[in-house]
């Protein structure tokens, strides 16, 4: 199987019958190397290969060597599902380094829409707990990029104001790396807010992953838990890792 079929699959098919078939371990060795422009992941002596056939290397040696790591303890097959920053590094390297401004739009458009400014007024406790957790972001995007967002009650748009949306813009990174890591983070929380925050080390995975789910943790305490959504669940939050990683790696 070709490492473009092993690597090309959803969150939503990682755990069904819709995933492709696994590629049994080839390889005996899982090693690192220098090379231009990073550090490589290797396999028995030879260079991995993203889907688009580049070489698998990322400019840090620690994440290199995580990557490694992933590759290392997969057993009788090649489990994608288990390999968080393998999949982000591919989407990195094939992906976002070819079209950075194209991915840091997309970033933007969420700010305009973020999941943090979106309020419950009912039930009052849920209020609350938005409240404590969203409160303090706006008030740290306020005091760190000089962006003053207003929440609003509801879930219909509500236009923030410009100064603040060109303010928060200017803080997506530019380096592709960071920003690739950027936009998994929006995207897994729906909030570029909880991305820059994680970028700036204002949140720690943790804190991130706790804000971005205020309402389904509300719901889950409230309707009990679903073992497919909690599966679901811990994917998104290895995904979140791997990408918090990488936005820990150096600041702009």
């Amino acid at each position: 199987m070709p490492m473009r079929d092993l690597f090309e699959f959803t969150p939503d098919n990682a755990m069904t019958a819709a995933r492709p078939a696994l590629r049994r371990r080839f390889y005996d060795k899982v090693t690192t190397a220098a090379v231009v422009g990073g550090y490589a992941v290797q396999l028995d002596d030879k260079p991995v290969r993203t889907p688009a056939r580049r070489v698998l290397a990322a400019p840090s040696p620690v994440v290199a060597q995580a990557m490694a790591a992933e590759w290392q303890v997969q057993r009788e097959v090649i489990d994608p599902s288990q390999m968080p920053l393998t999949r982000l590094a591919n989407a990195i390297i094939d992906g976002v380094a070819e079209r950075p401004a194209a991915v840091a739009a997309e970033v933007a458009k969420y700010l305009a829409s973020d999941l943090v400014f979106y309020r419950a007024t009912n039930p009052p406790e849920l209020a609350e707990r938005q409240r404590r957790y969203w409160d303090p972001i706006l008030a740290w995007a306020e005091q760190a990029l000089g962006a003053r967002f207003a929440p609003t009650a509801g879930v219909t748009h509500f236009a923030q104001p410009q100064p603040a949306l060109e303010a928060a813009r200017a803080a997506i990174p530019h380096d592709p790396w960071r920003l690739g890591a950027l936009h998994a983070v929006t995207t897994l929380t729906g909030s570029a807010l909880i991305a820059l925050a994680i970028a700036r080390a204002f949140l720690t995975a943790d804190a991130a992953w706790q804000a971005a789910n205020v309402d389904e943790n509300w719901n889950m305490e409230r309707w009990g838990r679903d073992e497919m959504a909690i599966a679901h669940r811990a994917f998104r939050f290895a995904e979140l890792q791997a990408a918090v990683m990488v936005l820990n790696l150096r600041p702009d």
